[in-house]
């Protein structure tokens, strides 16, 4: 196991060493890079705390993580190699330690967010049928279920792919096997032949999972092509710590990539998100004309923040394996006491057992209650019929009884 419990002293003596291994703006001579340091007017380089800020030093000294790191040893730009070097490591420790794979056999980088993860895997797949199989684009789409993120709308528009959406079980909120079949097979008498496939783990409104298994054999048994995608960026830093036994992660054959944000459940910096995918995929997407690039382009976001890739790293090293279980396990039971007076009040929600996402159906939230609690509605053009809870950290205890007082109060007395 790479990932393992860090003393604060252990992590910042780790952080500075890659900062001293980096390439530095103030005594070496780098002359054709274009970039440098923070501005110093505003961001204060020599301030005292950042001897005791390892994070906040990285992030000042500004290095570029542009290329993706994990495709082989040292070759990307050359001036960062001790902050990539970091990022190297936590791209294992995630893809090995929480979703299941093989040591050496994930490529992968940290990406602004989830929608950019997520287009970064339907980039590879749409290049990968139209190389492999010289599939035309009116041929190619992506899959997935209306409660996903609507991420895969974008993607498509942008790659010029179809995009194929399929309803839910109004029970499960997973998607719904015969609504698949139907859906594939007028898709196919529309010259459809190649499927990117999406399984969401935790869609965003109702933290709803996709059953991976029948998503493939309905695919399989229409006999389509197709790559499978995970997307967990919400579930992706709780889910395989509440779910211990869920075969969504690389352990499954089918799986292919993996989208996580670690700016939701990680509680780290916006501009985190995780992009990872089995080895001899990435190349699908490298950019030849980037030739100036040492190693080549293979993300579409180009230059990026190694201080990203760090703030990860730390706050996974700080908690260690047995903490963060231990986080997620708290939150989830806080979210079971929260379902129980729901019960008790007659509310009906939609939950996942594993995660801690209640959604409310909108007609049984009181007036006043949403916007007291900033809930968030499946629909705010238009009449809701969700209200939707996250229990966060800083939800625990206070808001949460807080708000089980005040819904009820005014269901009590109506």
């Amino acid at each position: 196991m790479i990932w393992k419990k860090l003393s604060r002293d252990e992590i910042k003596e780790r952080v500075f060493s890659a900062l001293d291994t980096n390439r530095n703006y103030d005594s070496d001579y780098i002359l054709g890079i274009p970039g440098t340091y923070l501005d110093t007017e505003q961001f204060y380089r020599d301030a005292e705390f950042l001897e005791n800020a390892p994070f906040l030093k990285t992030f000042i000294n500004n290095p570029n993580h542009i290329g993706c790191h994990t495709l082989a040893v040292d070759e990307g730009e050359d001036l960062f190699r001790g902050t990539q070097r970091i990022e190297v490591e936590l791209i294992r420790l995630i893809s090995e330690d929480i979703m299941k794979a093989e040591p050496k056999s994930i490529d992968g980088y940290i990406a602004p967010g989830g929608t950019e993860a997520n287009i970064q895997a339907m980039w590879i797949y749409r290049n990968y049928f139209r190389a492999e199989f010289k599939a035309d684009l009116s041929e190619i789409a992506v899959l997935f279920s209306d409660d996903s993120h609507y991420s895969f709308y974008k993607g498509a528009n942008l790659l010029n792919i179809k995009a194929l959406s399929v309803p839910v079980s109004e029970k499960t909120r997973e998607i719904d096997g015969l609504a698949l079949k139907t859906h594939l097979a007028k898709a196919k008498k529309e010259g459809i032949k190649y499927i990117i496939a999406i399984a969401n783990m935790s869609t965003t409104m109702f933290g709803s999972v996709d059953d991976i298994g029948l998503i493939a054999n309905v695919l399989e048994e229409e006999n389509l092509q197709y790559k499978l995608h995970l997307d967990g960026a919400f579930g992706g830093f709780i889910y395989p710590f509440t779910n211990v036994n869920s075969k969504m992660n690389f352990s499954n054959p089918r799986v292919n990539s993996v989208t996580m944000d670690a700016h939701k459940m990680l509680m780290a910096p916006y501009g985190t998100g995780v992009f990872l995918i089995r080895k001899g995929w990435m190349h699908y997407a490298a950019t030849e004309e980037a030739s100036y690039v040492q190693g080549l382009d293979y993300t579409m976001v180009g230059s990026r923040s190694g201080a990203q890739a760090v703030s990860i790293w730390m706050i996974l090293m700080i908690h260690g394996p047995q903490g963060w279980t231990k986080m997620m396990q708290t939150l989830i039971a806080e979210t079971d006491k929260l379902c129980a007076a729901l019960d008790d009040l007659g509310v009906n929600y939609y939950r996942n057992p594993h995660l801690n996402i209640v959604s409310m159906q909108a007609d049984q939230v009181p007036l006043g209650i949403p916007q007291r609690y900033r809930l968030v509605s499946d629909n705010f053009n238009d009449e809701p019929r969700w209200w939707k809870i996250v229990v966060m950290q800083h939800t625990v205890g206070k808001v949460v009884d807080r708000f089980i007082s005040d819904m009820r109060s005014i269901l009590e007395k109506a």
